[in-house]
């Protein structure tokens, strides 16, 4: 349950199309080297998470998904990979009036190296 003066604070409307293209192409650049130690990455990944960015759902999506193709990721990655993902899936869908099977085939389509 939220107050009705919290709204502005706690709910923001979802990205339209144009911001979805600047969404993609985020996912598609950001370039970032994910901290070694689990623990230390699982923090600043759910902080980010917990933010509830658009942006920040494709960085920790991204970073998790060029340590999954080194074959090194903890139960928490895995967790903060999914729901990224599924996040990032559901912004997209909205956005672009795809399924939300044809926004996760495009999410994976921009991160693929």
């Amino acid at each position: 349950m939220l107050r009705e003066n919290q709204l502005d604070e706690m709910v923001r409307r979802p990205i339209g199309a144009e911001g979805a293209k600047k969404l993609l192409k985020h996912l598609k650049s950001y370039k970032s080297k994910v901290s070694n130690q689990w623990k230390v990455r699982a923090n600043a990944h759910q902080i980010k998470m917990d933010e509830g960015d658009p942006n920040g759902y494709a960085e920790v999506y991204k970073g998790l998904r060029s340590r999954e193709e080194e074959g090194s990721l903890s139960a928490a990655d895995r967790v903060h990979l999914k729901q990224s993902g599924e996040f990032l899936a559901e912004e997209l869908a909205i956005a672009l009036g795809k399924t939300h099977s044809e926004a996760l085939d495009k999410i994976t389509s921009v991160t693929q190296n």
